[in-house]
């Protein structure tokens, strides 16, 4: 195998690799793991999901919003699959499927909503490795009330650090 289909096999494992700790920095509530995927900023565009318009973010501030919108859930599980690989140079482009689920039993809705689609996500090299400086969502998808994402924020904003 020459060098070049070798780091090809590399960057492909390194890029999914990104992608999934995407999920699990959510899942298990850890904001630094959460910011290792990104660029210092970052193009989001959540719009199929949340509406409102794209938008170039610090991902700090990003993380600092997943952090209030999603740790207030009693658990989440993100499941990311079928990578699909395009690479061009420092540059690569990752389309996975996403299913995301949430769950937050309560007293005024049911206790679970779950979003399924896929991301489109453009990732750089960079000195540190692959990061996401390009996430796209596009939800085609769900089951469950939204309303559980306002009962979650609340439930965010009532813990401190």
């Amino acid at each position: 195998m020459d060098d070049s289909r070798l780091q090809q096999l590399v960057d492909r494992q390194a890029i999914s690799d990104t992608v999934i700790r995407y999920a699990t920095g959510i899942d298990m509530r850890d904001s630094v793991l959460y910011r290792s995927c990104f660029t210092d900023e970052v193009y989001f565009d959540f719009t199929s999901f949340s509406g409102g318009q794209a938008a170039v973010l610090p991902a700090d501030l990003w993380v600092a919003r997943v952090a209030e919108a999603l740790w207030g859930f009693t658990a989440t599980q993100h499941i990311s699959t079928n990578h699909v690989i395009t690479l061009n140079g420092d540059k690569a482009v990752c389309v996975s499927y996403m299913q995301a689920q949430h769950y937050l039993p309560n007293d005024e809705t049911v206790s679970t909503i779950t979003l399924g689609g896929y991301y489109t996500n453009t990732l750089v090299r960079t000195a540190e490795g692959w990061r996401i400086s390009r996430c796209v969502l596009t939800v085609t998808w769900e089951t469950g009330d939204r309303r559980l994402f306002e009962l979650a924020r609340q439930r965010s904003a009532g813990h401190t650090g």
